[in-house]
């Protein structure tokens, strides 16, 4: 069996003494190939190229960024899908992730300890046996997003945080935190809530201030703690959504609350949920901050959403 590992060497919880104890142990199993990444990007070229020339596994050590360029690498490899039976992921190579970032949301969503000895051994315990689940995918527009994607007040609080990063700042809760009030503090959307929701064959959803898309529970978690706004969702399922009407500053304290305690996400008359939606279309009147598996990907007016089932096999 052939494998890519793909390492992000900036990765917070991993060590050069880690990574090399990693390797020896996935050449154990598997005909490894290692490639570092050094540029934003670079993971998704190395995925693709490795799809293109036939291997069978690829597996990520880094965070949710590093994990989100590998899949959209591997969806837009070009593959011959020429006796393939089945979803299309059987054309894919499967994928398999180490956590080493800092939160490991998509990992954590998948049922992988958070540790990244223990995560190898259940990866390579499952390539033995030949162990791995099929899952569907978030795709915005042309890209594609494994856990979660964000419009609005939840994506600039993303763009703070990687702000602080880059000044030096470690991602923490804490940080997050102190994004979330200083966003709130400075936006100017809670007035004249910016966002829709066009839904084929349904009436549009207006006056929102925040769009935040689920493929899979949880959202993502602070600590240890994990933030659940649609606890429905499921990588087997459509996506989900939970939009805020407006930003007020009464309504939105009780659902960062609600966010924060309570296990069936919040709930109010600002509160808009959309369960297992197979496609959708979020409209701004101005241009919004706009994040895709935590990745700060800029503004945008018009971003289309789909449900793309049983896109992947993974590894866990």
């Amino acid at each position: 069996m052939r494998a890519l590992l793909v390492v992000n060497p900036k990765a917070t919880t991993t060590s050069e003494r880690s990574r090399d104890v990693l390797v020896r142990a996935l050449r154990s199993a598997v005909n490894l190939t290692v490639e570092y990444t050094t540029r934003r990007g670079h993971a998704a070229t190395l995925a693709r190229a490795a799809a293109e020339s036939g291997v069978d596994v690829v597996v990520t050590l880094g965070g949710d960024g590093t994990i989100n360029e590998a899949v959209n690498g591997l969806m837009t490899a070009r593959v011959a899908l020429e006796g393939i039976s089945g979803p299309m992921a059987n054309a894919l190579p499967a994928l398999a992730v180490v956590p080493g970032g800092s939160t490991n949301v998509f990992a954590r969503a998948l049922g992988l300890p958070r540790d990244w000895v223990d995560g190898t051994s259940v990866i390579l315990e499952a390539l033995r046996d030949g162990r791995h689940r099929v899952i569907g995918l978030g795709r915005a527009d042309d890209r594609y997003f494994t856990f979660a994607a964000g419009v609005g007040l939840d994506a600039a609080v993303v763009r703070r945080v990687e702000q602080a990063r880059l000044r030096g700042r470690k991602s923490t809760p804490a940080l997050y935190f102190r994004s979330i009030v200083g966003q709130f503090v400075v936006g100017g959307d809670r007035k004249t809530p910016p966002l829709s929701i066009e839904r084929p064959g349904e009436p549009t959803e207006v006056d929102l201030g925040t769009v935040v898309v689920q493929n899979t529970a949880p959202w993502t978690y602070l600590g240890d703690r994990p933030i659940n706004p649609n606890p429905e969702a499921s990588f087997d399922r459509g996506l989900d959504v939970l939009a805020m009407r407006r930003l007020a500053v009464t309504s939105t304290t009780r659902t960062l609350a609600q966010l924060a305690t309570r296990k069936g996400g919040p709930h109010g008359k600002q509160v808009l949920h959309l369960h297992d939606q197979d496609e959708f279309t979020v409209v701004a009147s101005r241009p919004q901050a706009f994040q895709l598996d935590g990745d700060y990907l800029g503004e945008r007016q018009k971003v289309r959403f789909v449900s793309v089932a049983q896109a992947l096999r993974v590894i866990c």
